[in-house]
Parts: structure tokens; C-alpha cells; sequence
């Protein structure tokens, strides 16, 4: 098997999940304002996106510039992969392809552990994600275990770029929130990574 081949709601007891849920698995989070280019570029990239609506245009012009904003603000000093292949625990099948990864790790050109959140992009069906996500979140926890990096909970999220889902994983529990961000709202998008991944270091004057 491979990540694309567990499906949601299967995906939880063919890895031993338990599931629950959350209204707002980042309820209070503080917005981090998006760069100046990207409050110009957004509207115009977005509109493109949903013109072609397909999964790549919306993995390259919703979902890029944003994950890029958030990691323009580590000066390099956490990862950010994008298609890259995962094998994060082979022997279960839990391996393949995944749309992006955030490490707390500085950036290097392989996935370097902790690996803190696994990303599904998806043209229409943010279910239809869903499965291949906690397989890539629970790979990641497996993963980062494997390297002694403690690093739970680990984080998904499975977008539309135009809709964001998040997903948590803590132990053997699968917590989906019930709030799903809009790319409106990309200000408390930020603020969600940052969250994730703590405060970006101070740059000397």
C-alpha cells in the first residue's frame, strides 16, 4: 500500500486510530498578517486557480503562495517540501507521494524530522483527501519517532486552496476539526502555521 490507498473513515481502524472531533482545533489563534506581495498577488493568483480549477493550478497558485509567505519568515531555518516522495514507514504502506511537508528542521533538500504537518491538496473533495492525509500524518509521526525526535501532535490538512480542513494527531487519536478556513482568510492561515511551528526567530538589525 501507499498513502494514496487508504480512504477515510477505513484509514482509522486499519491504523489503529481512534477518532474525534473539535469545533475549532485552533480557536483564538493570533492572525499573522500575510507579506505585502501576497495581499496584492492573492486575488489575481486565486482567480487564475479557480478559473482552471484543477489540482495542480490550485496547489500552485492557492496553496503555494501561502506556504511560502509562512516560510519566508524562517529565514530557512524550518522545511518545506513540496511533492516530494515520503517513505516514512515503508513496511506498513505507509509511503508515497505527499503535496507538501513543514518540518521544524532547517531546510535541507530531503525531508529532514520533526515532520510537524502533511498537506493533501485536492481539487473539490476535502474527504476525499482525508484518508491519504492521516496516512501521511501517522507515517510522520512513525517517521520522527524512528529519528528519536519527539514531536506530537502532528498536524494535516487537506485543502481545496479555496476551503482548508485541519486534522490532529496526538497518540492513537485522530481529532478533525469541524471549522473549515477560507483563502480569505489567509491572515489566520498564518497564524495557524506559526502556532504549529512557533515564532519565527528574531533577524538582527
Amino acid at each position: 500500500m501507499a498513502f494514496g490507498d487508504f480512504t477515510y473513515p477505513d484509514v482509522l481502524q486499519q491504523l489503529g486510530l481512534t477518532f474525534d472531533n473539535a469545533d475549532d482545533l485552533f480557536a483564538g489563534v493570533e492572525l499573522v498578517p500575510a507579506s505585502w506581495a501576497v495581499q496584492q498577488t492573492l486575488p489575481m493568483t486565486v482567480s487564475l486557480a479557480s478559473t482552471l480549477s484543477t489540482e495542480k493550478a490550485r496547489s500552485e497558485w492557492m496553496v503555494a503562495p501561502v506556504l511560502a509567505d509562512f516560510w519566508s519568515r524562517y529565514h530557512g531555518r524550518v522545511g518545506l517540501y513540496s511533492g516530494v516522495t515520503f517513505n516514512a514507514d515503508p513496511d506498513a504502506g505507509l509511503n508515497g507521494y505527499c503535496d507538501y511537508l513543514i518540518c521544524r528542521a532547517p531546510q535541507q533538500m530531503v525531508v529532514t524530522p520533526p515532520v510537524l504537518v502533511a498537506f493533501e491538496a485536492k481539487n473539490e473533495s476535502i474527504v476525499g483527501g482525508l484518508g491519504q492525509c492521516v496516512a501521511a500524518m501517522v507515517g510522520a509521526q512513525r517517521y520522527n519517532r524512528r529519528h528519536n525526535v519527539s514531536a506530537d501532535p502532528i498536524y494535516g490538512c487537506v485543502t481545496t486552496g479555496s476551503v482548508w480542513r485541519f486534522v490532529r494527531l496526538n497518540g492513537a487519536v485522530i481529532t478533525l476539526g469541524l471549522r473549515e478556513y477560507g483563502i480569505s482568510e489567509v491572515d489566520r492561515l498564518l497564524g495557524i502555521f506559526v502556532s504549529i511551528v512557533g515564532p519565527p526567530p528574531a533577524v538582527a538589525a
